[in-house]
């Protein structure tokens, strides 16, 4: 009998340890993240980015102001940092001195650096020659929080998802003495809430990087807030207290939130934006189905065009151009200033093909001097059609696109 159980017992333990074998072990997570952030909030009355008819400063907070980045690593230690901001735009000579000092203390080159701008009206207009304190205090700033989130990479996964929200609409309206700035819901619009989302090794969300294609300009007080999208990182941080969430400032030159001129309407945007990067993240669903999860290897271009004007001797625009591609998953397009919805619409029908990444566009990246129309605006006229260029800028800005779009889809 107790050879018999003996017998039994080695058996049980053989199979035990034949099963233990058979299980797959869980893959160690090809990438690696970390993300910091920063209150970027002026602490003294400061003039106002965005409408020309506020003269006097601000005077006061009614939302503070932040600066957000996402560090990311492949398996390769190719690097990318994603920076975002509560602010007007990105000005060109930030982004040099950023870039300039990030590569030089970090070694993570101008090609791995992405700067997006969320628009608000509601920030400093920090270029001002009487901005110079807080202008060398946001440099340093924002080159100390790359080198936080760099210093926090830990192993993670990244996936991306989308869905939709719809408070933006197109606000060119044609009457019979032009283009007037007024609602028009005949417009086109890009309505997609893309989403990136971070996910520690155990599987806990870390991070969310989400996009919509809408001027932040619900409010236009002399307070500093970040518009709705403030508001929208705001509530999804309140609802993932461990997660960091990110604005990307999408293609929105000729969009603007509605309703608006009310603190109400800007935090009821808000609300709605948060809940669509709910959606999209499949919250509340038992078996998610629409989370495209991302691999490598992780590459980076950094580029720019000429766009011509149409005025004599006035020198041709050196217009910045990024791409940023994740292995065939996904494929991030960051372009440079104020960008109508028309290059969105028109590169994500390009480019999105049954075997290919995801595309999403970015605009309000690496550089802001005024508006980027496209053709079809160019030549309707209108508010975002002031400045005199030559027809041929979107033919310029697109085929750059497809040009490094297709460079990076060639490496090896």
């Amino acid at each position: 009998m107790k050879k018999h159980l003996l017998s039994i017992l080695a058996g049980l333990i053989f199979v035990s340890i034949a099963s233990a074998a058979e299980e797959p072990t869980a893959a160690a997570p090809e990438w690696k993240a970390g993300v910091a952030s920063v209150v970027i909030t002026p602490q003294r009355p400061m003039q106002m980015a965005g409408y020309a008819a506020r003269k006097e400063p601000s005077e006061g907070t009614e939302q503070d102001l932040f600066a957000k980045a996402l560090a990311i690593e492949d398996a390769q230690g190719h690097r990318l940092v994603i920076v975002t901001m509560d602010l007007i735009g990105v000005r060109g000579k930030l982004r040099e001195a950023v870039a300039a000092q990030v590569e030089e203390r970090y070694k993570l080159p101008p090609k791995a650096l992405v700067m997006n701008a969320s628009h608000t009206h509601c920030g400093p207009d920090y270029g001002r020659d009487d901005a110079r304190d807080y202008f060398d205090w946001l440099a340093a700033a924002l080159v100390e929080l790359v080198g936080q989130a760099l210093g926090k990479l830990e192993p993670a996964s990244l996936s991306y998802c989308h869905a939709k929200c719809g408070f933006a609409m197109n606000r060119r309206t044609p009457t019979d003495a032009g283009y007037r700035n007024h609602p028009n819901p005949n417009g086109p619009v890009d309505h997609t809430v893309p989403v990136l989302q971070v996910d520690d090794a155990e599987g806990k969300l870390r991070a969310v990087v989400f996009g919509y294609a809408c001027h932040n300009t619900t409010m236009g007080f002399r307070k500093w807030q970040g518009d709705y999208a403030g508001h929208a990182q705001q509530y999804f941080q309140q609802d993932h207290p461990e997660a960091t969430a990110m604005f990307m400032m999408g293609c929105g030159a000729d969009q603007n939130p509605y309703p608006r001129s009310e603190l109400k309407y800007a935090q009821r945007h808000g609300q709605s934006l948060a809940t669509a990067v709910e959606a999209a993240l499949e919250v509340g669903q038992k078996t998610p189905r629409h989370q495209r999860p991302l691999h490598g290897p992780l590459r980076s271009v950094f580029e720019t065009v000429d766009l011509a004007y149409t005025e004599a001797g006035k020198p041709d625009l050196s217009y910045p151009v990024q791409v940023v591609r994740f292995g065939n998953d996904l494929c991030m397009i960051f372009l440079g200033y104020e960008v109508v919805v028309d290059y969105s619409l028109r590169l994500k029908s390009e480019l999105t093909k049954a075997d290919g990444p995801a595309v999403w566009v970015a605009g309000y990246s690496n550089g802001y001097s005024g508006y980027i129309p496209s053709k079809r605006v160019l030549l309707e006229g209108g508010y975002e059609a002031s400045s005199p260029w030559e027809p041929t800028l979107e033919e310029r800005i697109v085929n750059q696109v497809h040009e490094l779009f297709d460079r990076l889809a060639s490496e090896p």
